[in-house]
């Protein structure tokens, strides 16, 4: 291992060596930190509002401060040296720079308030569920904080001499600058910071209210503002542009962009100073609601061990045998990562922002959940939570579907109450109807029909879903009208959407609409080039793209017609139909051939989501099953890892977590709507997951692996409970009657 990686992970297995380890001792949060995986190491509750994480940025080749930081997507990167502070409102696994805000920055010696100037290199890393620590090599102090699920809890311990807490709205992610800050006491402060533009859509902009509370009073405080350029005489820059202006503590508030707040304290060696920080999305009166409800005056260490005792109660869901320490630490991370969100945007007496909308409503029951990346999550997410954590799935969907009472359609890739309209196709309808056949049915299944029929069926301009609706309904596919629209990527995701729509429409008895939408999403046919055999993008007059090179779009490079891959990419993405496109292809043997060159030939993205589902179909081929075994085990042992960068790729809040976890269980959904699970080789010799008596009538139910040896990947039997399986698939509702799962594993 590089040198660079370990001090953090030798400093991490501190606390993994107690004699009774618990799913939450396994948990790594540096994995995923480097490599574009946009995790993160800080302190946060189980889907929680507040996030507690330290905000980095790298140094430039002049051995700057590195302050571009438009390409970054999330606060902290593992090679990055230099600590800005501490941010309280964060995403994780997303691919577009947003939040990163609110940061405390605890500094000692003279008052600087300038981030370019005050930054540190820090060390002592240690972070487990629920904390995070480090120590600020150039102040010596020792930063650590906690969370409960909407605040955070920040305990600094100070060297002797003047010390000082900066709170900083200016920098950060977001590409919103604006901010107010008002004193409300010796201790206490409160204001609110605009968010937004994510993946730069200038409409999903809103408000973050919070408050500050300290544990004892500065001998100091005020305000700063950084000054604007402005042009002097004869369109001269004025001397003073760039630079920050400090105000007395006489202001009691201030407003604008780029302010900040600092307080000041003489302080002893070794003295701690706690801060405070309550989050709302909807005031500042519910952000201290918030605050004094949830910390209720409680000790930071009672909190981090509250914090630390739900994120077990959770990850225990699961429990493992064997396999090695490493196994058991990526299974577990993983698992972590899928419960950060979506997360809850409720305050503690129901009120939330509504969608699309200013009204403030309130949540009677349950939880209102936001961060919808569905694009990515519909997946497998979501499936995986009607699985695990069913009661979740149900508040999300009871979520999504207020959320279209509120602005009249489902959501897309919604960010705290406001459309984003990130990534393509109608991603809301397959969650819902994967939900309600897993047997998730408590919410109003003909209000659900009613929002998905409506962005299947709305003409024009006016669906905001399905833009391209048009030429969709009218020739079964998308044509390329611009050199990159995404066309064809569009189009399969509807595939997808109508296909599950249509079976929500037989479960419901609506026949005309079931064979409707049902020969709408066969439509990918006419898309298939027998020339290559592969997805190529069409014209409007019906003829292919011309010239057409399958491999355009590798490494995000621009493509034709797809989104962020190439026709490998996208191929082989109608899972609802494998069957119907091994035919098209000329039947088992080329398809095989076909796929298994995505595989040989390196044009598998592991990180890119058409294609995660890829290794599992060689199972709708017999006799090739064994090559889902070998895929699935090559690709855990190549791209998931105990380290920084130990993800592929970008987790998309999750998604490839969610793989990860499926795949070291021994089954996976390959399409949302069909209920048949692929199976494959488990790596632990057990596993038990623990199903919601309120949803499923077993208490739990086991996988195991026999003969489960190293270099023993494949599959020599299945059975049910003692019963022989011949087949590769079992049916959800087969899965959660059984009390037990065997597979006898061999080498090859």
């Amino acid at each position: 291992m590089n040198k660079f990686f370990i001090l953090p992970f030798i400093l991490c297995t501190y606390f993994l060596q107690a004699q009774t380890q618990t799913p939450a001792d396994y948990v790594n949060p540096f994995i995923g930190t480097s490599n574009y995986g946009a995790t993160y190491p800080g302190a946060v509750s189980p889907t929680g509002m507040v996030s507690v994480v330290p905000y980095n940025v790298s140094m430039n080749e002049d051995n700057k401060l590195n302050t571009d930081v438009g390409w970054l997507s999330n606060p902290y990167v593992f090679q990055n040296k230099v600590l800005t502070g501490f941010s309280h409102v964060n995403l994780s696994g997303v691919g577009c720079p947003d939040f990163g805000s609110i940061l405390l920055m605890p500094t000692s010696g003279k008052l600087e308030v300038d981030y370019r100037q005050y930054g540190t290199s820090y060390s002592e890393e240690q972070a487990i569920p629920g904390y995070y620590k480090n120590r600020l090599d150039r102040y010596n102090i020792q930063a650590e904080m906690t969370t409960t699920t909407r605040s955070g809890i920040s305990r600094y311990t100070f060297p002797e001499g003047e010390s000082h807490i900066l709170l900083n709205l200016g920098h950060g992610l977001t590409n919103e600058s604006g901010a107010m800050l008002r004193m409300v006491s010796e201790t206490e402060m409160e204001g609110f910071k605009l968010l937004g533009t994510f993946c730069y859509n200038p409409n999903a902009v809103f408000p973050v209210y919070f408050v500050v509370k300290f544990s004892k009073p500065p001998v100091e405080h005020g305000y700063w503002k950084k000054m604007k350029e402005l042009p002097g005489p004869r369109n001269q820059w004025s001397k003073t542009s760039g630079k920050y202006k400090q105000y007395s503590s006489y202001f009691k508030e201030i407003a604008g962009d780029d302010i900040g707040a600092y307080f000041s304290w003489n302080t002893s060696e070794g003295e701690q100073i706690e801060v405070s920080v309550g989050i709302s999305y909807v005031s500042i009166a519910n952000a201290w609601k918030n605050l004094r409800t949830e910390q209720n005056n409680s000790s930071f260490d009672v909190l981090r061990k509250h914090s630390y005792d739900s994120w077990n109660a959770e990850l225990s869901r699961i429990m493992v045998e064997g396999g090695t320490k490493n196994d058991k630490t990526i299974f577990y991370t993983a698992l972590y990562h899928i419960l950060l969100h979506p997360n809850i945007l409720q305050d503690v007496n129901g009120d939330y922002p509504a969608m699309e909308s200013p009204l403030i409503l309130n949540q009677q029951t349950g939880n209102r959940y936001t961060v919808f990346s569905l694009w990515d999550t519909y997946r497998n997410v979501h499936p995986f939570l009607s699985l695990v954590y069913p009661e979740k799935q149900l508040d999300m969907i009871r979520s999504m579907l207020n959320m279209y009472r509120e602005s009249g359609w489902l959501p897309k890739w919604e960010l705290y109450s406001r459309e984003t309209n990130v990534m393509e196709g109608d991603p809301a309808i397959p969650v819902i109807v994967d939900s309600w056949l897993r047997g998730i049915r408590d919410f109003d299944i003909d209000l659900a029909y009613e929002a998905m029929y409506k962005s299947a069926t709305t003409p024009g301009k006016e669906n905001k879903l399905r833009p391209d609706i048009d030429d969709y309904l009218e020739k079964g596919y998308v044509p390329i009208k611009q050199t990159y629209d995404n066309s064809v990527s569009h189009a399969l995701e509807y595939y997808v959407a109508d296909w599950n729509l249509a079976q929500m429409a037989k479960a419901m008895g609506k026949t005309e609409d079931h064979e409707r939408f049902l020969k709408q999403s066969m439509g990918y046919k006419n898309y298939f080039d027998k020339e290559y055999g592969m997805i190529r993008p069409k014209l409007p007059d019906g003829s292919f793209l011309t010239p057409f090179n399958p491999r355009q779009g590798e490494n995000f490079a621009p493509s034709p017609g797809f989104h962020e891959g190439s026709a490998w990419n996208y191929t082989f993405y109608v899972p609802f139909d494998t069957k119907g496109l091994i035919k098209l292809m000329g039947g088992k043997k080329v398809f095989v051939n076909k796929l298994q060159k995505v595989f040989d030939d390196g044009f598998f993205d592991m990180a890119n989501e058409p294609d995660i589902t890829y290794p599992y179909l060689f199972n709708y081929v017999k006799g090739q099953e064994w090559r889902t075994q070998k895929e699935v085990r090559r690709l855990i042992q190549t791209y998931f890892k105990n380290e920084p960068a130990g993800l592929p790729g970008n987790d998309d809040t999750g998604t490839l977590s969610t793989w990860l976890v499926y795949s070291m269980m021994g089954f996976y959904p390959v399409c949302p709507g069909d209920m048949n699970y692929a199976l494959s080789s488990p790596v632990f010799d057990k596993v038990i997951i623990k199903l919601n008596p309120e949803f499923y009538k077993n208490k739990q139910l086991i996988i195991e692996a026999l003969n489960n040896k190293p270099g023993n990947n494949y599959i020599q039997s299945i059975a049910i409970d003692g019963k022989s399986l011949k087949k590769y698939f079992i049916n959800h509702q087969d899965l959660v009657k059984t009390e037990k799962l065997s597979f006898e594993l061999i080498k090859k």
